[in-house]
């Protein structure tokens, strides 16, 4: 077999670079180690008819009008604004953290008074990383940001990457920020929703194309020998391409626990945080992000733990300076190897995406391709 691109990774980057290749007239074999395509995005109907993602929820959203346009070739969009409550002292209230929140926390005369401070120091629509309002706080509002940073960040970030909040890089601490404003969605992000029959079904369309050949259940290193391909396209850990020689990089994992309930809806909203109770982060009612007309629906509860190579998947690079460092011995090995071999993803560029900074990385480098 003689192919132009042998991709490893059949994820939103692998995807999208067969996609666009093959459509300027590149012969492209896709591979994945996994029995399906789509990456992590995958989702299937469970076994009592409910859609679910078998990796964690995944909604989708961007600002970015060129990468919605290109997705809209292969699926019809389901408008959906996502949202996520914390359970706080008892409470469930809005994250990101909000006006609204200190509403349903404190005493009506002193949620006011906080409101109009952090709105006089910060003013309206404005996200405020939380070690940013740590540090530019006093009196009542230092009260506040320690509240918020105690109850809101330390135990979930705790759970999710063994590490305290200030220990990890502003990537990951202002994803989730303090927001000044009423407003109670997730994601404030121009274009919102999810693929209207799936994200599974998604990436069956991205991928038929006469030039793409798919090939599952498969190590690339067990087919690479066997495959003449011009270049190599590598989306999976950086540092197992080269056989750990500089050590291992790390990741966090998750395990995904599904309960199904004969019960129409779980949750008062997709998602429900558990920042400071129980050894799980939080729990996402499939039906209430796809929309699916069903008489029951399952839960997905997620435990994060520590990825171990051959025991689990490889989900989250810890975006720690130390690990970038010892990245970027990979990194330079990868730039000796020229164009022969493209490192791609967030597991090839030991890098957190999302799902749209994904695409739209891999529509950059296809253009440059």
């Amino acid at each position: 077999m003689n192919v132009d691109y042998l991709i490893v990774g059949a994820g939103f980057t692998g995807s999208v670079l067969a996609e666009r290749l093959a459509k300027a007239g590149k012969q492209v074999l896709l591979l994945d180690k996994r029995d399906h395509i789509a990456g992590n995005a995958y989702d299937e109907f469970d076994e009592n008819g409910v859609l679910v993602h078998r990796y964690g929820p995944h909604i989708f959203h961007t600002n970015a009008a060129h990468v919605w346009r290109y997705l809209a070739q292969f699926t019809q969009w389901r408008s959906y604004y996502h949202e996520v409550l914390a359970v706080i002292d008892g409470h469930q209230v809005p994250i990101p953290f909000n006006l609204n929140s200190i509403e349903q926390l404190f005493p009506a005369h002193y949620a006011e008074k906080l409101s109009k401070q952090l709105i006089k120091r910060f003013g309206y629509n404005v996200k405020v990383p939380i070690l940013k309002l740590r540090e530019q706080s006093d009196g009542d509002l230092d009260f506040l940001a320690d509240y918020i940073y105690k109850n809101v960040f330390e135990g979930y970030t705790l759970k999710q990457w063994e590490l305290k909040p200030e220990e990890l890089g502003a990537s990951v601490t202002g994803r989730v920020p303090v927001y000044v404003s009423r407003d109670n969605r997730y994601f404030q992000d121009k274009y919102q929703g999810m693929p209207l029959h799936g994200y599974t079904q998604l990436f069956r369309n991205m991928l038929k194309h006469k030039n793409i050949r798919i090939m599952l259940n498969t190590d690339y290193k067990d087919i690479a020998k066997q495959v003449k391909h011009k270049h190599l396209i590598y989306t999976g850990p950086i540092d197992e391409y080269f056989e750990h020689q500089y050590g291992e990089l790390p990741y966090r994992s998750v395990e995904f626990e599904m309960q199904y309930h004969e019960q129409a809806q779980m949750q008062a909203v997709g998602t429900v945080n558990f920042p400071n109770e129980y050894d799980y982060t939080r729990t996402t009612d499939m039906k209430t992000l796809t929309g699916q007309q069903h008489h029951g629906s399952t839960l997905i509860t997620e435990h994060p733990q520590r990825y171990q190579r051959g025991e689990n998947d490889p989900y989250y690079p810890i975006p720690k300076e130390e690990y970038r460092k010892l990245y970027r011995k990979y990194k330079k090995a990868a730039d000796g190897l020229g164009d022969k071999v493209i490192f791609a993803g967030r597991l090839g560029s030991y890098q957190y995406y999302n799902m749209d900074q994904a695409v739209a990385s891999a529509l950059s480098l296809s253009e440059k391709l």
